[in-house]
């Protein structure tokens, strides 16, 4: 049975009272012959069970989308962007953006993964968009859960979901963002109720300027990043302030505490959703090579044709770096360019020559059936 906050001795904490405690100490002899608990996940390896997970991308990347493709693939059973998650009800509390908006993409999501209005009976939508949507107030030292955070407890209550989730930090938390003592209450105070309803939060938030600079995608004060126990980072792909591929978008696990950080999934935003990218194997990734390669070898043709030399080391003339951003790379990256010049190396279809005299020698990337006549 779900406790209402109002059961909760420290639902409704105030500065001059103290939940009362009694002591919880115990041996850790006395675990012998337990059964060692399996660890909880909503999405194994990704979003943690029964604690916070921050989930920020700057804005206009599509975090909430694809956060409301995360609450219908729970509520429906259909997983999320491939992998299964954990099936459950639902809240999705959003401050952003209004009814009319949270229709328009569930319908998208309805299309794209063929279910009906009918399949997300268990997906609670809430838009706090014009309204007052702080779930927490500031009382001194300490912060206090607001009537929105007892409503939105109450309702929890009532429906058991399996995920909550927030969007935004900057609409629902109180306080200044680099405050490291609020910071931690604010995020203990979601994860009581993830503890106390035995659920998944999601918390979205915005990368400060500093996190977009460094790639991290960290928020104000580095609080937020060691109080959580997970966050996930969106992020456009770009290459050197270009963005080949402006519907292309990876997912980041930026920090686990009980799994691998460094794991990405690369998606595509398709008719209004995003779609993970399915990793070649194979002859598909033989195919996908082949690709990079007649795209790499086509451009070093044209630079060649111009009289523009072009580097196999990091430079200002680094012909990854180059090609990535012609008109004519067709989607290729840097980094998948750069993978395809080290073959076309290592198999000696180019080299490695120089040019000009003295001082002035320079080293350039060229076919190896080219004949280069130095000046």
């Amino acid at each position: 049975m779900r406790l209402h906050p109002q059961e909760v001795p420290f639902a409704r904490l105030t500065p001059d009272a103290a939940p009362a405690r009694t002591s919880r100490f115990y041996s850790a002899a006395s675990l012998k012959g337990r059964p060692v608990p399996e660890r909880p996940w909503l999405v194994r390896d990704l979003i943690p069970d029964r604690t916070v997970t921050l989930f920020s991308g700057d804005g206009g990347t599509g975090k909430s989308l694809l956060a409301l493709q995360l609450a219908a693939g729970v509520a429906t059973g259909c997983g999320w962007l491939g992998m299964p998650a954990r099936p459950g009800r639902v809240i999705f509390l959003s401050a952003e953006d209004d009814e009319d908006e949270l229709h328009r993409r569930t319908a998208d999501i309805l299309r794209a993964t063929e279910r009906t209005y009918d399949d997300v009976d268990g997906l609670t939508l809430r838009s706090l968009a014009g309204e007052d949507a702080l779930l927490a107030i500031e009382s001194g030292l300490a912060l206090m859960q607001s009537e929105l955070f007892n409503e939105l407890e109450r309702r929890a209550c009532d429906e058991a979901p399996a995920l909550v989730v927030i969007d935004t930090l900057a609409d629902v938390y109180p306080a200044n963002e680099n405050d490291r003592m609020k910071v931690r209450q604010f995020i203990g105070i979601l994860r009581g109720l993830a503890l106390r309803q035995k659920c998944a939060v999601m918390l979205l938030g915005h990368p400060s300027l500093s996190g977009l600079a460094s790639g991290s995608g960290s928020s104000g004060s580095t609080a937020w990043n060691n109080s959580v126990r997970s966050r996930l980072y969106l992020r456009r792909i770009t290459s050197e302030g270009h963005e080949p591929d402006p519907d292309k978008r990876v997912l980041g696990t930026m920090k686990s505490n009980y799994g691998r950080v460094g794991g990405e999934i690369a998606m595509t935003w398709q008719q209004g959703v995003f779609v993970p990218e399915v990793t070649p194997t194979g002859l598909d990734r033989m195919a996908a090579g082949a690709k990079a390669e007649r795209v790499f070898l086509k451009l070093l043709d044209e630079f060649t044709s111009q009289g523009r030399f072009v580097s196999a080391s990091p430079s200002s003339a680094f012909a990854p770096s180059q090609f990535a951003k012609h008109p004519k790379a067709e989607g290729m990256t840097k980094r998948v360019l750069t993978e395809a010049m080290e073959s076309l190396l290592s198999r000696g279809d180019i080299v490695v020559r120089e040019h000009g005299k003295g001082v002035n020698v320079r080293r350039h990337i060229t076919r190896a059936t080219e004949v280069i006549h130095a000046e």
